[in-house]
């Protein structure tokens, strides 16, 4: 299944409510499961992002959808990356010519 780093940041109405983060990040693993996928992890984080989190989602589509669902709740803004596991990444490297 296709892998996701999804870096975000709260937005000021995000950490107005900061005490709810928790719950919000509940909801999006549960959306995530409910899409056919998981949360692999969820870190708080120090630096340019406030979150880094790791999901495995069927497809690019899904990922797309719970991602400008996150972002329409206003609470973060997000930036996702596709990710290749190890075995993805050597195969790719072991394709080139």
């Amino acid at each position: 299944m296709p892998s996701y780093l999804i870096l975000a940041n709260y937005t000021d109405q995000g950490i107005r409510t900061i005490k709810q983060s928790p719950q919000r990040v509940e909801a999006f693993k549960q959306a995530a499961t409910a899409a056919g996928g998981k949360v692999v992890f969820v870190y708080l984080t120090m630096g340019q992002y406030d979150l880094a989190l790791l999901a495995e989602l069927p497809n690019d589509e899904v990922a797309a959808r719970l991602a400008l669902t996150v972002g329409a709740q206003g609470n973060v803004r997000t930036t996702t990356l596709k990710a290749f596991q190890e075995t993805e990444f050597q195969r790719i490297i072991g394709s080139l010519p």
